[in-house]
């Protein structure tokens, strides 16, 4: 009998298949993975104690560099909690407004996902195509608030502007265009061969074990489980507009993928609802320049990207909170990595780890 000796391998942090700077330290048995742990840390930058030095709208900023995929989702969520604070009512149009930008990130968001999954996998060809149909979102970002990654752009009491002349077009253009262009990435990559025998069947986490994990987003509907906060506390207009929950039963890296490809077709429809119904007004209620909300304290959660992402705020009276919490999903879909890549080999993780689609600036905070 051959006999071998476990070795211990460290997977990152200068990997590039660990999305961002993550180290996994994998116990090896030859090319099977016996134990995985990941170390995380490496782009902490403290932004919870970076707010008890900030008032309560410089902190919006650094609410884009947390899931920086995603800023919109982040601004949206943060600004929420600080108007419960308030109780300042947002405008309609600043709400119809907010969901279409925050659709818009999603879909940008997941194209990120799709192209770099493809990388994961060893195909680089879906990576251009996702980015060619991303930049399109990114351009309606920038000519909306001037930015392409960090939007500042939702903020307590509504948007930093209104939508610029001629964007209702310019959005109505991208969502003619987008479903021929998903069509082509299902060609080329969701129905390719080489990414079924590499992604079915990998990586399985029961539902049960996901809900024990407490992951959220496209991760546990991948496991079966049709929980999105859209629809069961829903928030914003969210429960005026008609969007379907996609799930997929396999509980593997391929149900992951198709879960967010789904949610893609879904985020165009909501956003097209949104521009039929967007109403004239102001696109901001009127707050004060300087906030400074009354004692007490708050929770806020909405369906970001990655999933259940929510705002724990406190107020002691003064114009800086007194204490902030982030609960970021992809720090806790994250903790569900280790029993998922036990039994696969190295080449396995990177594709097991890539459907996860964590954002390591929400991870380390």
């Amino acid at each position: 009998m051959l006999r071998t000796e476990e070795i211990q391998v460290n997977m990152g942090p200068q990997h590039p298949s660990t999305h961002g700077v993550l180290r996994m330290i994998l116990k090896l048995d030859g090319e099977v993975v016996v134990e995985a742990q990941p170390d995380i840390g490496f782009l902490h930058r403290g932004i919870e104690k970076l707010a008890e030095k900030r008032t309560y709208n410089q902190f919006v900023t650094l609410t884009d560099r947390t899931d920086y995929l995603s800023s919109m989702l982040d601004n949206a969520v943060y600004a929420m909690a600080v108007e419960k604070l308030m109780g300042i009512e947002v405008p309609e149009r600043a709400e119809y407004i907010r969901v279409i930008m925050m659709e818009l990130n999603r879909i940008a968001s997941h194209l990120v996902f799709v192209g770099a999954f493809g990388l994961d996998l060893g195909a680089s060809t879906p990576f251009i195509y996702a980015f060619r149909e991303r930049e399109d979102v990114i351009d309606i970002f920038e000519a909306t608030c001037g930015a392409r990654l960090t939007y500042n752009y939702i903020r307590p009491g509504g948007v930093m502007r209104d939508l610029p002349l001629g964007m209702d077009e310019k959005i109505r253009a991208f969502l003619r265009k987008l479903p021929s262009r998903l069509a082509e990435i299902d060609d080329l990559f969701s129905r390719n061969e080489i990414v079924y025998v590499r992604a079915r069947g990998v990586g399985i986490i029961s539902p049960k074990d996901a809900i024990d994990y407490a992951m959220s987003g496209p991760n546990l509907r991948g496991s079966g489980a049709p929980f999105d906060v859209r629809r069961d506390e829903p928030y914003s207009i969210y429960d005026r507009l008609e969007f379907k929950i996609v799930t997929q039963p396999t509980c593997d890296c391929l149900g992951r993928y198709l879960v967010r490809t789904g949610e893609i077709r879904e985020s165009l429809k909501i956003v097209e609802q949104a521009l039929d119904g967007l109403p004239e007004g102001e696109y901001t209620a009127k707050v004060p320049r300087v906030l400074r909300p009354p004692a007490g304290e708050v929770y806020t959660r909405i369906e970001s990207s990655r999933g259940d992402l929510g705002v724990y705020l406190v107020s002691d009276g003064s114009t800086s909170p007194y204490r902030l919490h982030w609960r970021a999903p992809s720090f806790i879909n994250l903790a569900a990595v280790s029993q998922m890549v036990k039994g696969w080999k190295v080449a396995d993780v990177v594709a097991i780890l890539g459907s996860l689609d964590i954002v390591l600036g929400e991870v380390d905070r």
